[in-house]
């Protein structure tokens, strides 16, 4: 299930702070700008919302980390989920398989560099034709993210031959687009056999 936020100011942040674990407030205490403690705050809450609606767990979830500092439930073994935030929305996915999931906010303009870094001739063409390329690029760069927090590898140098290294029928990408543009969302996850 995909939980979202994208009122990140309207997050009470004091009672926040009393909601969460200690090892989330101390670790949302440590950023230095009140965005970043709101970001982190929020993303947990909404894994706390996740885990009781579709579990009944009450209590606030304790991570621990996997080898590439992907995060996982300490008590819950069996339960997947992935966090993401960007400045305008924070966004949490709870399943019962792996899922991996990123947020990204659209940029006001391509940048052309940052597209030769992290995408290969075919998707930059079809970034470059598209009707709104800023849009189609977080759009890729989102899919992107959320199938390395998938597999837990986090970011790569191989980022622009990433979909060309394993059969697309492997896995499922649903990708969401803010009404107000301003922001994309995927989620991605393992196809069943």
């Amino acid at each position: 299930m995909i939980y979202l936020n994208d009122d990140i100011y309207g997050l009470d942040f004091d009672r926040a702070l009393e909601a969460v674990s200690p090892q989330r407030r101390d670790l949302a205490l440590r950023y230095r700008f009140d965005l970043d403690r709101r970001l982190s705050l929020a993303v947990y809450l909404l894994l706390c919302e996740g885990l009781k609606k579709e579990y009944g767990i009450t209590e606030p979830p304790v991570f621990v980390f996997g080898p590439h500092g992907k995060p996982m439930l300490k008590d819950y073994p069996g339960i997947h989920f992935n966090l993401s935030h960007c400045r305008r929305a924070a966004l949490c996915v709870v399943d019962d398989v792996p899922v991996g999931c990123d947020v990204e906010c659209v940029p006001d303009k391509l940048d052309r560099d940052i597209c030769r870094r992290c995408c290969n001739e075919e998707e930059m063409a079809g970034i470059q034709g598209s009707d709104h390329p800023p849009v189609a690029f977080a759009r890729l760069w989102s899919r992107k993210e959320a199938f390395l927090k998938l597999t837990g590898e986090g970011l790569t140098d191989h980022l622009p031959a990433l979909f060309s290294s394993f059969p697309a029928d492997n896995v499922s990408f649903r990708t969401y687009t803010a009404a107000d543009q301003s922001y994309v969302y995927t989620v991605c996850h393992w196809n069943k056999k």
